[in-house]
């Protein structure tokens, strides 16, 4: 545990995959962060372009950027899992390469955190286009998140989440290929309620595919959450899959 004294130090964990066109404006938005004792680590899942000299070029001018490259290609929760196990911070925080945070967003989210006394917490976000052009949308956060009610729909960004490291220790990712953030989430809820912050404080950047296919191909990893990783029975799993459809088919109308 740090004393009290000492500011809480972050660690900002960010896959990176073939990302040349946007890492450079994520560092960047950490780099703006009114709080400043963090530390990036991003982990290069085999990139082919050139991410890894934008990435290293940073690293050179501020020591609080680390920059680690997998062996092999193994996904974002590989990557990630790799960055938390690297990770020094008393919080872990997340932010994908291509999305970027608000300058105020650590030093908000973290008094928020210590002002309710929360331990995993995460806040609403806007979302642009693959341009950074924003689509005047921003997905609300809920005030709180319990296990209960996030198995029927992931209400949770993962590039706003915080989780405090002192109390669940480190925690990491699934090893299926996607939705590993919301097998964390579920993990960590089942030891404590998320709170959420309703200020957006981060911008989610989508790319040119039609989401609603993109929503609902990810049914059958949540499936496997529901089966592999929470162990429902048949039946739960066959409602709360079949909630998460409606729930998707009804905000695409």
């Amino acid at each position: 545990m740090q004393a009290k004294h000492e500011p809480i130090l972050v660690s900002i964990i960010s896959p990176v995959h073939n990302s040349e066109k946007f890492v450079g404006s994520c560092i960047k938005s950490v780099l703006a962060q009114t709080y400043k004792n963090w530390e990036h680590i991003l982990v290069d899942d085999c990139s082919t372009d050139s991410s890894a000299l934008i990435i290293k070029n940073f690293a050179k001018k501020d020591d609080r950027i680390h920059y680690e490259r997998l062996t092999e290609n193994g996904g974002a929760g590989i990557a990630r899992n790799t960055a938390i196990k690297l990770a020094k911070g008393n919080y872990i925080a997340f932010l994908d390469s291509d999305d970027i945070w608000d300058p105020q967003k650590l030093s908000v989210q973290i008094s928020f955190m210590q002002k309710n006394s929360s331990y995993f917490s995460f806040t609403a976000y806007d979302v642009m286009n693959e341009n950074g052009e924003p689509l005047n949308k921003t997905v609300s956060a809920k005030e709180i998140v319990t296990y209960q009610s996030a198995l029927y729909k992931n209400p949770i960004g993962c590039l706003t989440v915080m989780y405090s490291v002192d109390f669940f220790g480190k925690q990491y990712m699934s090893s299926i290929r996607k939705r590993q953030d919301y097998a964390l989430w579920l993990k960590l809820l089942k030891h404590s309620n998320a709170h959420g912050l309703n200020e957006s404080l981060a911008s989610y950047r989508t790319g040119n595919d039609s989401i609603s296919s993109n929503k609902l191909s990810l049914l059958k990893y949540e499936w496997k959450i529901y089966r592999e990783e929470e162990r429902l029975s048949l039946l739960k799993s066959l409602f709360y899959l079949v909630s998460a459809i409606i729930l998707k088919m009804k905000s695409y109308f």
